[in-house]
């Protein structure tokens, strides 16, 4: 399971020009799901972004995870992270799972998120959607479990 985690000034989602989801200071989180990934790769990925610690303290420091700083999620996710890049000019998609246990996963995920006191929204799973963010930094960083 991956998560490329983008701590950000303000994010939203819109599927056929409604927004579905947005979120000020905080996380987007794109979610792809492998093959073989299960609840407990979704609990411990869920623990990871949650505390992880790229939000500045008083003094500057990137010491505090997305809760310690106030922040919110939105969770958004995206099968072609799991792309295999590795030959030719197309990605297979392979290695992802299927469409039902992708979307079970991704539910379970943002579940634990909330679960854990985490504001979360999201987007709409294997919709056409438009990601819109403010990168805060930049700070971009990938996460997998």
């Amino acid at each position: 399971m991956i998560a490329l985690i983008q701590r950000v000034t303000q994010a939203s989602v819109c599927v056929a020009d409604q927004t579905i989801g947005e979120i000020g200071p905080g996380l987007l989180v794109l979610l792809g799901v492998e093959q073989g990934d299960d609840q407990a790769k979704a609990t411990k990925l869920c623990e990871k972004v949650i505390k992880y610690r790229i939000f500045a303290d008083q003094q500057g420091k990137t010491n505090l995870n997305v809760q310690q700083a106030g922040g919110s999620l939105l969770v958004v996710s995206q099968f072609t992270l799991v792309a295999d890049t590795d030959k030719g000019l197309r990605p297979g998609f392979s290695k992802g799972a299927s469409p039902e246990q992708a979307n079970h996963l991704y539910e379970y995920f943002v579940s634990a998120c909330r679960d854990r006191g985490m504001p979360t929204e999201t987007g709409e799973f294997a919709a056409d959607m438009q990601v819109s963010l403010v990168n805060d930094g930049p700070m971009t960083f990938w996460l997998q479990v």
